[in-house]
C-alpha cells in the first residue's frame, strides 16, 4: 500500500498531453493546502465524513477481480478498472477505447475543457494528484456507435483508496453511448473517488448511465462534469443502489446555443446508507434546454440528500430549464433532504423546480386495498410505480430490468424482515 504523498517524478505514469501533467501538479498542491470538507460547508451540508484522506493508502497492484455482476449489457467495447488500475481494454469498431497513456494526444487535448477543477475540494485534488492511468473513450467526427461501451469499475482491495478516471469525448456530429457500473464486495471497507469528464461537440450526442452497485462498506465520492457544444445532446442516467456513503457531485456546462441536457436518476437507501447528490447545471448560451428528474426512497435509518442549482447567465436568453426531485420516506428513522435552487440572470426564460418529501400515499393504498390487494402488496405496487417513471426514462433501456429488480428487492426484503 502507498500513502498519499508525492511520488518521485519517474515513478508516475507518463502523461500524453501537457494539461494532464499540469493538472497533476495542481492537484498535489491543492491536496497539501485544502482541509477535509465538513458539514459546515453548504455543498457538504447534511453529510458527516468519518475519515481523513491522510489516513488512506493506494493499492500497489490490482486485487482479485470480481465475478460478473447483475448489471451486464451487450456492448461493442469494454474497459475494466480494478482498484484504480486499468486491467482490461476491448476495442470497439469505429470508437476509440484506450488507456489515457495510449490515447492520441491531439484527440485527448480537446478534453481539457471538461476537466474537474483540482481545487474543487480535497477529493478532486487527491484524484488529480495521485491517480494513475485512466480510460479514454472517443467518438471521432461523424462516428456513430452501434451500441454502448461498457466500463466495469471495481474496488476489491480492502482498506484501500482507488482513483478511477474516465474521459469521454464525442466529436462533432458523433453519437456515443457509455455504461459505467461501479462495484465492490459486500464485506470490507473501500474508499473510491471516481471521476468522469465528458466533452460533447457541436451537434453530437452522448448517453451515459452510471450504476452505483458498491457494497455497503464502500465510501464513494464521485465527481462528473460534462461540457456541451452547439446543438449538442447529453443524457446522463444514474442509479444509486449501493455504498455506505454514495455521493455524486456533477456539473453540466451548456456552452453552445441550441444544446440540451437531460439528467435522469433514481436511488434507494436502506440500513444506514447515505446517498448524496449535488447537481449544478450552468446555462451559458441562448436557446438551450435542460431537464433534471430524480426520484428516491429511503427506509430503515438511511438518508438521502439532493441539492440542485440551475444557473442561467445573462447572455443565455430563451432558456427552458426544469428540475424535479421526488422522495419517499418509508420509515420513521429515515430522512430525505431536497433543496432545489434557481439563479437566473437572464430575463427571457422558462425555468422552474419541483420537490416533494413524504410517505406512501394513504389514498392510493386505500384504493388498491379496495380492489382486493392486502396492505403489503398495495404498498409494493406503489413503490414499484413510483420508480417506474424514472426507470423508463433512463438512456439505456437494457439496464431497466436489473435496476428495477434491485429496487424492488430492497423494499420486499424490508417488508419480509419486519422493518416496515
Amino acid at each position: 500500500m502507498r500513502p498519499l504523498v508525492a511520488d518521485p517524478i519517474d515513478a508516475r505514469p507518463e502523461t500524453p498531453v501537457a494539461w494532464m501533467a499540469e493538472l497533476r501538479d495542481r492537484g498535489l498542491d491543492a491536496f497539501t493546502e485544502l482541509p477535509m470538507p465538513s458539514s459546515s460547508e453548504e455543498v457538504w451540508r447534511y453529510v458527516d465524513l468519518d475519515f481523513d484522506l491522510d489516513e488512506l493508502s493506494l493499492a500497489d497492484a490490482p486485487g482479485e477481480p470480481m465475478a460478473p455482476g447483475r448489471y451486464v449489457a451487450e456492448a461493442i467495447g469494454r474497459a475494466t478498472f480494478v482498484d484504480g488500475f486499468v486491467t482490461g481494454i476491448e476495442p470497439a469498431e469505429g470508437i476509440t477505447v484506450s488507456r489515457l497513456t495510449d490515447a492520441d494526444p491531439a484527440a485527448l487535448a480537446e478534453a481539457a475543457g471538461s476537466v474537474i477543477p483540482a481545487d474543487l475540494d480535497r477529493f478532486a485534488a487527491a484524484h488529480h494528484g495521485f491517480a494513475g492511468d485512466g480510460v479514454f473513450i472517443h467518438a471521432g467526427k461523424g462516428a456513430i456507435a452501434s451500441g454502448p461501451i461498457f466500463v466495469d469499475v471495481q474496488a476489491t482491495t480492502p482498506d484501500s483508496l482507488s482513483l478511477p478516471r474516465i474521459v469521454l469525448a464525442a466529436d462533432t456530429q458523433s453519437d456515443l453511448s457509455v455504461i459505467v457500473v461501479y462495484r465492490s464486495p459486500d464485506e470490507g471497507r473501500f474508499h473510491v473517488i471516481p471521476q468522469i469528464q465528458a466533452t460533447v461537440g457541436d451537434a453530437a450526442r452522448l448517453r451515459v448511465t452510471t450504476v452505483q452497485s458498491w457494497g455497503y462498506g464502500t465510501t464513494a465520492i464521485g465527481q462528473q462534469r460534462a461540457v456541451l457544444g452547439r446543438d449538442a445532446s447529453f443524457h446522463h442516467g444514474e442509479a444509486g443502489i449501493g455504498a455506505g456513503l454514495g455521493r455524486l457531485h456533477f456539473f453540466v456546462d451548456i456552452n453552445g446555443a441550441g444544446a440540451h441536457s437531460e439528467i435522469t436518476g433514481l436511488y434507494f437507501g436502506e440500513d444506514e446508507q447515505v446517498l448524496d447528490y449535488r447537481a449544478f447545471i450552468n446555462h451559458r448560451a441562448p436557446n438551450t434546454t435542460s431537464n433534471m428528474f430524480l426520484k428516491g426512497a429511503v427506509e430503515d435509518a438511511s438518508h438521502s440528500v439532493f441539492t440542485g442549482l440551475i444557473r442561467i447567465e445573462e447572455e443565455a436568453q430563451r432558456v427552458n430549464a426544469y428540475q424535479t426531485n421526488r422522495n419517499l420516506v418509508l420509515s420513521d428513522a429515515a430522512g430525505a433532504e431536497s433543496v432545489p435552487n434557481l439563479e437566473i440572470l437572464a430575463n427571457d426564460v422558462k425555468c422552474g423546480h419541483a420537490s416533494t418529501v413524504g410517505p406512501l400515499d394513504a389514498d392510493q393504498r386505500y384504493y388498491l386495498m379496495s380492489r382486493g390487494l392486502d396492505r403489503i402488496h398495495s404498498d409494493r405496487l406503489q413503490v414499484r410505480g413510483f420508480f417506474e417513471e424514472a426507470i423508463g426514462r433512463l438512456p439505456h433501456p437494457e439496464l431497466a430490468d436489473p435496476i428495477r429488480a434491485a429496487v424492488n428487492e430492497k423494499y420486499v426484503r424490508a417488508q419480509e424482515e419486519g422493518r416496515l
